[in-house]
Formats: structure tokens, C-alpha cells, sequence
């Protein structure tokens, strides 16, 4: 898991209202990699134009929060559930450890993440909350999504119907546009980084992996990055790309969802990367006309034709999409397939939808309350300047925040 631990036009003839939405719906019953752009230099001293910071003299810090319980772990941190002391309210907290983001080289990638979660602010987008550092960590306040991961329901669920596929898809794409129309690219759809919050309805989470400043669909970046099982062929063939990497995301998460498999899934990476260069895409029997058809235009290696390439609207005017009411969906009229909290009241702690491999993990690794590091420890002496952020509407709203 890594941690982590989300303007619309209306497509079809038809507009359904959303009780007809949720019944077409058809609910279910009851490796990172690469290293920073080539373009954009490594440095220690991060965040010199700090933005969004309220006027308030009191900063956000970890005796603000009481630490209740792991909900991922990854090569540079954990993901802890928080519950904030003066509102009550619940949150996913993302600790990086300072040392290994240098060693790693992710400083670059890290102010980019910042950044973004600093200015985006949609439904289906993961929302930054707070963030401030330590002596040797730094320390990002998100959404808490009860929900869990897509991932976890699909290992559960084997596959989904289509219905189930056409909501979480149009979330994503709703999300996808927003990210794109801000320059934005996210670079790893993948089923462990789409989150579910109480309702069950999608946060797109974990934009380690994100680029900002990309506007058009075959390039603006050119990392190898990503998660080898859903590499787009440019990725991989290190021809830059730009915002239609995402719609490959896309295409081979609506498989997934569909069958239980990306396609051309194998575990030998050399086979994986020439049958993503060029194997021929076999749609199971079962799948749909619009669903294959979509599918397939959303895989199509040339990324100036897939579909996307001009827009997230072309996707919304897909005929797999027919008939959805999308203002409905981005307003959340449209009830979710799943209902994963249904048992549990709001303000819960319960965890029972992450992996119990990591809820079960100690958290007294992670720096408590009043910890400052050694100067001449890992990370210890550096400063990680204007990473502070303290959202004006969490600050200021009380109660009005709780969920």
C-alpha cells in the first residue's frame, strides 16, 4: 500500500433523475518507481512561496492530534488514523520521514505533492487540511476516507457489474477533469489509490506521483514513473506524455474493475512491458458493446488518439455514459453502489475496511507530540520551508466540519 492512507456536462439524450441513476447503477449485494523529472532540479529548502496560510499566529502541530491507529505503511513513511483534539474531528495523517525523502530522491516530488493538495479542492479529490513538519518528518492532514480502498473491496468483491463500474468511473473522470483543466496530471490510477469515503462515494488519494504545469494530452513530462501494471506505452517508452497517461489509467482500471485483472497482467516485468507496447487488447466475453468500446478507446496506445486526448468531455459523451446525470453524480445525489459504513455511526474509529496488516501495526514509530530531532540526525537539521498549511475552513468552522 502507499501511503496515503478523491465542470461536467451532461452525456446522452436522456437525463434520469437520481433515484433512476442508482437503480441502473446496479449495486453490488450485501510499485512506485522512477525518479524526479529530468527538468526540474533535487533541493533541500522546499516550499519558498508558501500559499494558503491562514492569518492566525497559532500553526498547526502534532499536539493538535491524538494518534489512534495505523492505516498504511510505505518505503517513506506511514498513513495514521487522527482524531483532532479541539473539533472531534477525524482525519488520515501522511508522515514522510525528511532523511529517506533526500535519500530517495522525492524532494522534488514532495513539493510538487504539496503543492498540489494545497490548491485542488473537488468531491472526488483527496483535500489537504494541514501540513507541518518536525525536526525529521513532515506531516500532511487529509481526508479520512472509512470507506478504505477500492483495491480492498475489489480483492473481496472478485469484479464488479458494469453499473458499479460506470459510477466509480465517471467519479474518476469528473475528478481527472478537474486535476487536467489545472494543469495537473496524476500519473497512477491504480484500485490502492482510489478511496471511498463514509457514503462510498470516490476520493482520489496519494499525489506523490503527480505533475503540475502539464496541458496537453501527449506531453509535458517525462519521468518513468508509475506503476509498472498500468504504465502507459509512452511512459515506457520514454516519449513524454501528458494529460492522456491518465485515461490509459483509466482504461486498464475499468478492466480491472470488470474482470479482476488488468489486462496483459503477468508478474514477469519484460513480458508485462512488451505486451503493454503491443499486445492485442482481448475483451472477455460478458463486457458490454459500450463497456469494450470505451475500453478500447481509452487503451489506445497512441496517446494524440485516445480517447481523452481532447478533453475529459469526450470521455462524459461516451455512450457508456449514456443517460448519466452528472450533475447529479458530482453532487452526490446518485447513492453509491457500496455502502462499506453502513454499521458504523459517524465520528467511528472503526477500521474494518484497511487491511489489517497495517491497523495492526504499532504506531509509536511515528515522532509523538512534543518530539524534536537531533541536529545531525537523519533529516534532523533540515527545514522544509513553507510546507506549513492550516485550511481556513477547518480552522475556522468548528463543528461545521464534522462528518
Amino acid at each position: 500500500m502507499t501511503p496515503s492512507t478523491a465542470a461536467t456536462v451532461a452525456a446522452g439524450a436522456s437525463v434520469a433523475t437520481a433515484a433512476e441513476q442508482a437503480a441502473a447503477l446496479s449495486p453490488v449485494v450485501a510499485v512506485k518507481s522512477g525518479s524526479g523529472d529530468s527538468e526540474e532540479g533535487e533541493e533541500v529548502n522546499l516550499f519558498t512561496d508558501p500559499s494558503h496560510v491562514a492569518a492566525d499566529s497559532k500553526k498547526p502541530c502534532l499536539d493538535d492530534f491524538s494518534m489512534l491507529r495505523v492505516l498504511g505503511k510505505g518505503s517513506y513513511g506511514k498513513v495514521v488514523l487522527v482524531r483532532k483534539k479541539s473539533t472531534q474531528v477525524l482525519y488520515a495523517m501522511k508522515v514522510l520521514k525528511k532523511g529517506d525523502v533526500v535519500r530517495k530522491r522525492q524532494v522534488e516530488r514532495t513539493k510538487i505533492e504539496r503543492r498540489v493538495l494545497g490548491h485542488i479542492d473537488h468531491p472526488f479529490l483527496m483535500k489537504l487540511h494541514f501540513a507541518f513538519q518536525t525536526g525529521n518528518k513532515l506531516y500532511l492532514v487529509l481526508d479520512y476516507c472509512p470507506g478504505g480502498e477500492l483495491f480492498f473491496h475489489l480483492s473481496r468483491y472478485k469484479r464488479f457489474p458494469e453499473g458499479v463500474v460506470r459510477f466509480y468511473a465517471a467519479q474518476l473522470v469528473c475528478a481527472l477533469k478537474h486535476l487536467h483543466d489545472g494543469g495537473i496530471i496524476y500519473r497512477d490510477i491504480k484500485p490502492e489509490n482510489i478511496l471511498l469515503d463514509a457514503e462510498g462515494h470516490v476520493k482520489l488519494g496519494d499525489f506523490g506521483l503527480a505533475k503540475d504545469n502539464v496541458t496537453e494530452a501527449a506531453f509535458g513530462a517525462h519521468s518513468v514513473c508509475g506503476t509498472p501494471e498500468y504504465m502507459a506505452p509512452e511512459v515506457i517508452n520514454k516519449a513524454g506524455h501528458g494529460t492522456a497517461v491518465d485515461w490509459w489509467g483509466l482504461g486498464m482500471l475499468m478492466y480491472e474493475m470488470l474482470t479482476g485483472l488488468p489486462p496483459w497482467y503477468t508478474k514477469d516485468r519484460q513480458k508485462l512491458f512488451e505486451r503493454l507496447r503491443g499486445a492485442p487488447l482481448i475483451m472477455p466475453k460478458g463486457i458490454s458493446p459500450p463497456a469494450a468500446s470505451i475500453i478500447q478507446g481509452l487503451l489506445t496506445r497512441n496517446p494524440a488518439k485516445r480517447l481523452g486526448a481532447l478533453g475529459g468531455q469526450q470521455i462524459m459523451g461516451h455512450e457508456f455514459f449514456r443517460g448519466l446525470d452528472w450533475d447529479a453524480l458530482l453532487s452526490k445525489r446518485i447513492p453509491a453502489p457500496l455502502n462499506p459504513c453502513r454499521s458504523h455511526g459517524p465520528g467511528s474509529e472503526s477500521t474494518h475496511n484497511f487491511d489489517p496488516q497495517f491497523t495492526r501495526l504499532p504506531i509509536d514509530t511515528v515522532a509523538q507530540p512534543g518530539a524534536v530531532a537531533a541536529l545531525g540526525s537523519p533529516g534532523g537539521d533540515l527545514n522544509f520551508d513553507g510546507f506549513t498549511y492550516d485550511d481556513p475552513c477547518a480552522l475556522y468552522a468548528g463543528g461545521a466540519m464534522r462528518t
